[in-house]
């Protein structure tokens, strides 16, 4: 049985300020990569994970899961939780959303089928919920992409 490796977090904190990689780490403390992972976790060095659920409620087939609405509304989610995603994704998960709610449509999702493109129900759709919520953060943070465009 192994004993538990210490890392100090104040030598941890200064390493990852001068950029070394978790494999740098790894060989620098005498730890896998995944106790430098751990570590970087308990001295609130990493970055919080995000949680898709709300944009994301099914479980999808691994065949799916990088299909473009997946993917448009994993971005989507992204920017609502406050991460910075490239431009060129940003606009693209907007204007699709943007097309949905614009047409009154919305997305739904059949294991083995696949995403379809579905009437909105009364109410708001996922899509519509899920764009607001992006919206709405970059709003917050003074992006020029918080508003459709006219």
């Amino acid at each position: 049985m192994g004993r538990k490796a210490l890392i100090d977090q104040g030598e941890l904190r200064r390493l990852v300020r001068e950029g070394l990689s978790n494999a740098e780490l790894a060989a620098r403390f005498g730890v896998s990569e995944s106790g430098v992972l751990q570590a970087k976790r308990a001295a609130g060095l990493s970055k919080p994970m995000l949680d898709h659920s709300r944009a994301l409620p099914w479980k999808l087939d691994r065949s799916h899961n990088q299909s473009g609405p997946a993917t448009n509304l994993r971005n989507l989610s992204s920017v609502a939780q406050g991460r910075a995603i490239p431009a060129e994704k940003l606009n693209t998960a907007l204007r699709w959303a943007d097309r949905l709610v614009a047409n009154g449509l919305d997305i739904s999702y059949e294991s083995g089928r696949g995403f379809q493109e579905v009437p909105a129900s009364a109410g708001r759709s996922l899509v519509e919920t899920v764009l607001s919520e992006a919206r709405g953060a970059l709003d917050a943070a003074g992006h020029p992409e918080s508003n459709p465009k006219d």
